[in-house]
């Protein structure tokens, strides 16, 4: 199967271009060819996008809804067959594959109320006869650049509220995971989507990502990704005047304090940091441990761990697959290297796996430092695998400060019973998200995604914050008093 750009409401096959092929992670099993588009493929798709976008910001906001009823709908109706493609080509458990999809429904119905939400404001006036308000206006067509490991779920939180605000948008995923695209493309299509609204490019963000930023027609770039990446994104869209959202890395810890429910604090942990193999920007990749519990943590993780299967996502029993590529396999192997040589104690883990069923795929097993201090590189830099560093506290105090000191803001937690501990943590602790009594995954659509310092720029996706991205707000006046008058001068 050749994966092409879904531009206009058309399949593009126009052009010589190369064709790039699509691994399954877990066994190496060749399941497409995706297209590595150019330039002139984005000059064709922003110019539909353009002009859909015209007559679709004119479609009452209630009827643009509409259309995000029915694509939740149709996911809603082919959610196994989503999942399915979604853990073949991301390499996810199939449990995950299909909360992934879930959340994409979720983002639909949620976003398609907001038809009838855009608010805006009404003021009163400071002068007599005249009527103030603000409204949110739609930007015009939007970029989306979005990563693999989470291929539908993100592209939803960030096209279901450009779509409903009235926007048109050029969608370039990862070269990893195109096959979700394609899905959601033909959902589109069959939803009735206006030619033009929703358009997918293929390709490599050197080559498609660097030409929708720098077109002088997509007025707003949304990237989710690595922390490198994003930089770069921000200072090409900044040399532009873009409006750029981004969401990038995280190193992300549980606080497990020594009043802490400790099998609770261990099924948190476990969850958030091998859950999709640790290829989360929420993930847990630090155990901020309070000394006093420390031994018995350390062994309960240790008994657990053993617990857990490896292997092909789509067997119901498994619980970790694989990692998305090569590359990725080898960068969290140089880390467990990295942390030995820091003097850090590796308990369990720390090898790549490839023999008997795993031999053909990307698999790491389950990994976990002890003795781990705060400034070692393994509990500063984001790992993106099943690694996690033990790191030992006394008091709440040190905890936070631990928490806090790193470049990433995105997720926290706090496993604890007492009340007065945890309104400290929850104010004190700097990351967009925290998790009381939980691990550091699970977020939910109706609240804002998103994180502080060196995971973000200030704006968030899910949410009615996610419509700050893909609106303007406007302001108007309307004076019916028959005369001019001068705000700030004729108010005396």
């Amino acid at each position: 199967m050749k994966l092409t750009n879904f531009i206009d409401g058309n399949w593009q096959e126009v052009g010589e271009v190369e064709y790039t092929a699509v691994l399954n992670p877990a066994n190496g099993e060749h399941l497409a060819e995706v297209r590595m588009s150019t330039k002139e493929d984005v000059s064709l798709a922003v110019a539909a996008a353009v002009n859909a976008q015209k007559k679709w910001a004119l479609v009452p906001a209630p009827k643009r809804a509409d259309y995000l009823y029915e694509i939740g709908r149709l996911m809603k109706e082919k959610k196994e067959h989503l999942a399915q493609v979604l853990t073949k080509e991301m390499g996810k458990v199939i449990e995950e594959g299909r909360g992934e999809v879930q959340e994409g429904i979720d983002m639909a119905y949620y976003m398609a109320g907001e038809g009838r939400r855009l608010f805006g404001e009404t003021t009163p006036s400071e002068l007599a006869d005249k009527f103030a308000m603000s409204v949110r206006a739609p930007i015009g067509v939007v970029g989306l650049i979005t990563p693999w490991n989470f291929p539908v779920a993100i592209a939803t939180w960030k096209s279901f509220p450009a779509i409903v605000a009235g926007n048109t948008f050029i969608w370039k995923p990862a070269t990893e995971t195109p096959m979700m695209a394609y899905e959601m493309a033909k959902i589109f299509d069959e939803a009735g989507l206006p030619a033009g609204v929703a358009n997918i490019v293929f390709g490599s963000g050197s080559e498609v990502g660097t030409a929708l930023i720098e077109h002088q027609d997509v007025k707003v770039i949304s990237f989710t990704g690595s922390t490198e990446t994003g930089r770069k994104v921000a200072e090409l869209g900044g040399r532009h005047l873009k409006k750029v959202s981004l969401e990038m890395g995280g190193k992300n810890a549980v606080i497990v304090m020594e009043d802490a429910d400790l099998s609770l604090a261990v099924e948190g942990i476990l969850w958030s940091a091998f859950g999709t193999a640790g290829q989360r920007c929420t993930a847990c990749s630090r155990v901020i441990v309070h000394k006093d519990v420390k031994k018995e943590l350390e062994k309960m993780l240790l008994e657990q761990m053993e617990s857990l299967t490896i292997g092909d996502g789509l067997d119901e029993s498994v619980k970790i697959g694989p990692v998305i590529n090569k590359q990725a396999l080898e960068k969290i192997h140089s880390y467990t290297k990295i942390g030995q040589e820091e003097g850090a104690n590796l308990l369990v883990g720390g090898n790549i796996l490839n023999e008997g069923d795993l031999e053909k795929g990307f698999y790491y097993a389950p990994t976990l430092f002890t003795n781990v201090t705060p400034t070692m590189r393994i509990a500063q830099e984001e790992i993106f695998g099943p690694v996690v560093s033990l790191i030992e506290v006394s008091s709440l105090e040190e905890a936070i400060e631990v928490n806090n000191g790193v470049k990433f803001g995105l997720s926290s937690s706090i496993f604890s019973k007492d009340v007065n501990k945890i309104f400290r943590a929850q104010r004190d602790l700097d990351t967009g998200i925290v998790y009381v009594n939980a691990g550091t995954t699970g977020a939910e659509i109706h609240l804002p995604f998103g994180g502080t310092k060196g995971t973000g720029n200030g704006h968030r996706d899910s949410g009615v914050a996610a419509l700050d991205v893909y609106t303007e707000w406007k302001s108007i006046y309307v004076d019916f008093s028959g005369k001019l008058q001068r705000a700030q001068i004729d108010t005396e």
